[in-house]
């Protein structure tokens, strides 16, 4: 079937679905933050691409007034998406430490060694199993992107090359043995068949395991107007609530929580095989307080997000408007996903950001999806020596902060758009 046909009809279809609730089936969804129509986050075009017409599609979040999943249909599938994918781990320095200290504290936490098994789904470049390896642990990453899991192969991490469904984690497990660890990291938003996707992670985990998951928190989206982290790659949106229901669908009992500062704000779910589920721990009681205070229980405590975000649009252009008719000079740092939807949903072009720049080689000549802004490496900043940098992964700020501190030789200042507006000096 061709190309084309295939995306129509996935979008028929995720048309239909849109209707229902993908973890409980009702009927009953209402609008949470609607963002209009973008392209695909991690569609990067080439030049033969510029004369050509891109496809977009609605980037409208409803919330289930039965569950309190906040969800997008499933317009893009992850077969679309994951075959070729233009985001390697790697890449980030401070997400390789993290995923570094996640390794020691989970090697302390489960008394992992050498007879352990850890698997790793959505194992991306191997930018966490490498710390596996290096202690001598057998694992296994599944990752359903071929290129990057031929660049994990390389580095010495065992990887499958596949989509985690019930069958695949069946498989695995007849092969390999039961894990001792399943680590699920910023994949458990990215898929729609949240129900099958569980499933497959019990039939992974053994049953006195440990399944550990990392995934944005709705509670700090909806604080700190994180609504950038809101494209077509994310199917659905977490409470620890509704966390809690999803993992039960598959026969996983949420049993402990942890708040990261990662993604700008994140929450990593500890949980178990239900027949050996203990309580909750205190931890996660204290942050189902929190998002019960915030509302985040019920359904009319979804709504009101949609005006925090218009400020942020209204800001951001307006410093874009004013440095372009000051005659100042504004670049972009990064092309993350989350980049694209603030481009997209702001309205700028190469008129108001020159360019931008990324650290994987993979984007670079390559211009962003929708507002087509050409992206270069790291090292033109330095030759042009632009007035102010947009930096667009706002969530690894620390880290580029001191990563761009030279811009300040020729009184360069930052901007960082989210949560709110701020140009700094670095």
């Amino acid at each position: 079937m061709p190309t084309e046909s295939r995306s129509e009809a996935a979008v028929v279809t995720a048309a239909a679905s849109s209707t229902s609730c993908r973890l409980c089936g009702s009927a009953r969804l209402r609008t949470f933050l609607d963002l209009g129509a973008t392209p695909p986050c991690e569609r990067f075009l080439v030049a033969g691409q510029l004369d050509a017409p891109e496809p977009t599609y609605p980037l409208h979040v409803r919330v289930c007034a039965d569950c309190l999943l906040a969800q997008l249909p499933a317009l893009i599938t992850p077969e679309d998406t994951f075959t070729e994918y233009a985001y390697f781990s790697s890449f980030s320095s401070s997400w390789v430490a993290h995923a570094e200290r996640f390794v020691d504290d989970a090697v302390r936490r489960l008394h992992l060694g050498a007879e352990s098994f850890v698997v790793e789904v959505a194992s991306n470049d191997g930018y966490l199993l490498r710390h596996v390896v290096g202690r001598r642990i057998r694992c296994l990453g599944i990752e359903p992107s071929v290129n990057v899991s031929e660049t994990a192969r390389q580095s010495g991490v065992p990887t499958r090359t596949a989509f985690l469904t019930a069958e695949t984690g069946a498989a695995v497990r007849a092969e390999h043995g039961p894990a001792d660890l399943v680590v699920a990291n910023n994949v458990y938003a990215h898929i729609p068949d949240i129900v099958g996707f569980t499933r497959g992670l019990r039939e992974l985990v053994a049953d006195d395991g440990w399944v550990s998951i990392e995934v944005q928190h709705l509670l700090t989206l909806v604080r700190h107007n994180q609504f950038d982290t809101i494209y077509h790659e994310h199917f659905q949106y977490y409470t620890v609530g509704t966390a809690a229901r999803a993992l039960a669908s598959g026969g996983l009992a949420l049993v402990d929580v942890e708040l990261l500062s990662t993604h700008g704000g994140s929450v990593r779910l500890w949980a178990r095989p239900v027949e050996v589920a203990r309580e909750p721990s205190r931890a996660m009681t204290a942050v189902l307080v929190d998002e019960r205070a915030a509302g985040l229980d019920t359904l009319d405590g979804h709504s009101g997000f949609g005006p925090s975000v218009d400020r942020v649009r209204a800001d951001l252009l307006r410093f874009l408007l004013d440095a372009s008719a000051d005659g100042k000079t504004v670049v972009g740092y990064g092309a993350p996903g989350k980049g694209n939807t603030l481009l997209n949903y702001c309205g700028i072009r190469s008129d108001l950001l020159q360019y931008t720049v990324d650290r994987n080689p993979y984007k670079h000549g390559r211009f962003t999806p929708g507002t087509r802004i050409p992206i270069h490496s790291p090292e033109r900043i330095a030759a042009d020596r632009p007035d102010y940098v947009l930096v667009l992964p706002w969530n690894l700020r620390d880290e580029l902060t001191e990563a761009l501190s030279y811009i300040g030789e020729w009184g360069g200042r930052l901007v960082f758009p989210i949560p709110s507006l701020e140009v700094v000096s670095p």
